[in-house]
C-alpha cells in the first residue's frame, strides 16, 4: 500500500514539510519516493535549475530514508525526481495514474497560498480528480515538525457505520503492523435529522432516548472494527461523540494531539459532498492535523 510515494514540491520550504513523512513511510515500508516538481507555463527556462532543486532534495531524501534502516543495509534507498511541465493538478493526476503511484503526500499550502490552495486549487483538484490515496500535511500549525517515529504515533480514525467509511482500515492496518501507534476510533451520533417539510427543509432534533439507543449501537459497532485491527502494533480506543461530525473529529485530534487523522472521502452522502463541502472537506480546510484521504474505488 505504500509501494510508490509521490511527494509534490514546488521549491518552496513550506512543500518540502511532505519530505519526513515520505522518508518515515519509505525507511519503514521499503518504498519508492518520487519527488515531483511541475514547471507551470512561463517557467520553461527555469526548468535546468528546478532539476537541480530536485536532484539536490533527492540525495537529501536519500541519506535521511537510509537512517531508518540501521541493520538493513543492503536495501538501497529508490529516491527518483522528476520534473513535469503543465497545470500542477492535471500533471500530478496524471503522472499518478500512468506511474501506479499507491500514495500522493503533499503540503496543503502551496504558491499561490493556503485559501487558495486548500479551497479552489491544487489539492482540491487533485482531491477530485485521482483516485489514489493521499496524505495531507497541513502548513503552520503549531507543533508540526515532530521527532523521528512519531509522525504516526497517534492516529484518529473517524467512521460513519458504512463499508465505505471503512476504507482507509488496510492502511491503518498495514501501518500499525510494522508502527507502534495509538490508534482511536471515532465515529459523531449526531444529534438530529433534516427533514424536508411544508415549510422547506428543517432540522429535526432526535429524542434523548433514539440519541442513547445510536450511541450504544454505535459502541456495538466500534467494537467490532476494533476486531479487524488486532494482531498489530496498534494500542486501540475507541470514541462516541454526539454533535457535528467535522467538528468533533478536529476537536478530538486536537485534545488528544493526534498525529494522523485517517478519513474515506466516500460516505453515505457520497464523494461529491465529502469533497467540495461536508466533512472531509471541512477538516482539510479547518483542521490541524496531517490528514490521509482514502477514496472509495468506484465512488
Amino acid at each position: 500500500m505504500f509501494k510508490r510515494i509521490l511527494v509534490s514540491l514546488d521549491g518552496s520550504e513550506l512543500s518540502e514539510l511532505a519530505l519526513p513523512y515520505a522518508e518515515e513511510l519509505a525507511g519503514t515500508f521499503n518504498s519508492e519516493v518520487e519527488l515531483v516538481y511541475v514547471c507551470e507555463s512561463g517557467e520553461s527556462q527555469y526548468r535546468h535549475m528546478y532539476h537541480l532543486y530536485i536532484e539536490q532534495i533527492a540525495e537529501q531524501v536519500r541519506s535521511h530514508i537510509k537512517a531508518y534502516r540501521t541493520g538493513e543495509k543492503r536495501l538501497t534507498a529508490r529516491v527518483k525526481p522528476v520534473v513535469l511541465d503543465g497545470d500542477p493538478a492535471a500533471e500530478i493526476i496524471d503522472y499518478a495514474e500512468k506511474n501506479d503511484i499507491s500514495l500522493i503526500v503533499m503540503v496543503s499550502h502551496g504558491r499561490s497560498g493556503v485559501m487558495l490552495w486548500v479551497m479552489g486549487s491544487i489539492a482540491t483538484r487533485v482531491v477530485q480528480g485521482t483516485s489514489k490515496p493521499m496524505l495531507f500535511i497541513r502548513a503552520g500549525t503549531p507543533g508540526l515538525k515532530v521527532g523521528k517515529g512519531e509522525m504516526f504515533s497517534k492516529i484518529l480514525v473517524p467512521l460513519d457505520g458504512s463499508d465505505a467509511g471503512e476504507v482507509t482500515l488496510p492502511y491503518i492496518k498495514e501501518l500499525t503492523n510494522k508502527l507502534k501507534s495509538e490508534v482511536t476510533l471515532l465515529q459523531v451520533v449526531e444529534p438530529g435529522q433534516y427533514v424536508h417539510t411544508v415549510g422547506g427543509l428543517n432540522y429535526i432534533l432526535f429524542s434523548e432516548q433514539q440519541v442513547e439507543a445510536m450511541k450504544a449501537e454505535t459502541k456495538q459497532y466500534l467494537e467490532g472494527v476494533k476486531r479487524k485491527l488486532i494482531n498489530t502494533e496498534a494500542t486501540l480506543r475507541s470514541e462516541v461523540k454526539t454533535g457535528n461530525a467535522a467538528q468533533e473529529i478536529i476537536k478530538l485530534a486536537d485534545e488528544t494531539s493526534t498525529r494522523l487523522v485517517a478519513i474515506s472521502t466516500h460516505g453515505r452522502s457520497g464523494v461529491k459532498r465529502w469533497v467540495s463541502g461536508s466533512v472531509a472537506h471541512k477538516v482539510l480546510q479547518a483542521g490541524h492535523t496531517p490528514l490521509l484521504l482514502v477514496r472509495v474505488l468506484g465512488g
